[in-house]
């Protein structure tokens, strides 16, 4: 007895209807390798599955491309026609909107100004005095945060300052070393910078070198 006739229609189960795919896909594939050998046929074969899943053969004696070109030859249809419009309308319109960016950019800087009527000129002369409010209010942030860096820089200096002076004085306390009060221009030098260099001296400036202290 022969198979019964199978009913052609949707199969609900999706595991079902994978695996149907999967050897009819094979099926379909065999056939089409087995024209192109025995009938010496141009075949080319696409399939997509329900999940997405791309399958292809082609003839190795052609392309896929050079399928599409003969039946669009042999049936005068284009298929690359609605392709083509909708990049075409897609580029006109990047083009519409680099004119427009471009005639905004002039008029920002008073040109082209002249088929402006009084309400777009008032929405221009707007926009500038917010553009003017947003570039001043950054001014001004600018200008605090480098005024707070400088106040930090500021304090670390006179922290190290001190430290210095503190450290000059500890070491004359407690009889370490330290400079001879002998009136000479390296004490002075010393002296000066440790007070914050007030007579903006140092013992380099002065010609001596830290060999040149000597012990207390």
């Amino acid at each position: 007895m022969g198979r019964g006739k199978i009913e052609i229609k949707r199969i609900e189960n999706s595991t079902n209807r994978q695996v149907t795919y999967s050897k009819r896909r094979g099926g379909i594939m065999k056939k089409a390798k087995e024209l192109t050998v025995l009938c010496d046929a141009e075949v080319s074969l696409i399939m997509f599955s329900n999940t997405g899943k791309f399958s292809e053969y082609c003839s190795p004696s052609t392309t896929t491309k050079k399928i599409f070109d003969r039946y669009q030859e042999v049936s005068s249809t284009n298929l690359w026609n609605s392709h083509y419009e909708k990049m075409q309308a897609h580029l006109n319109k990047l083009k519409e909107d680099n004119n427009n960016l471009r005639r905004e950019i002039r008029q920002r800087i008073g040109e082209d100004l002249e088929d402006l009527e009084i309400e777009e000129l008032r929405g221009l002369e707007q926009n500038l005095e917010d553009s003017i409010k947003f570039v001043r209010e950054r001014k001004y942030h600018v200008i605090a945060t480098q005024t707070e860096t400088y106040k930090k820089k500021l304090r670390n200096l006179h922290e190290a300052h001190a430290r210095l002076v503190r450290a000059l004085e500890g070491q004359a306390e407690n009889g370490g070393y330290g400079l001879v009060d002998d009136g000479g221009p390296d004490y002075e030098s010393a002296l000066a910078l440790a007070n914050g260099g007030a007579h903006h001296h140092s013992l380099h400036d002065a010609g001596y070198g830290i060999h040149d202290l000597r012990l207390a």
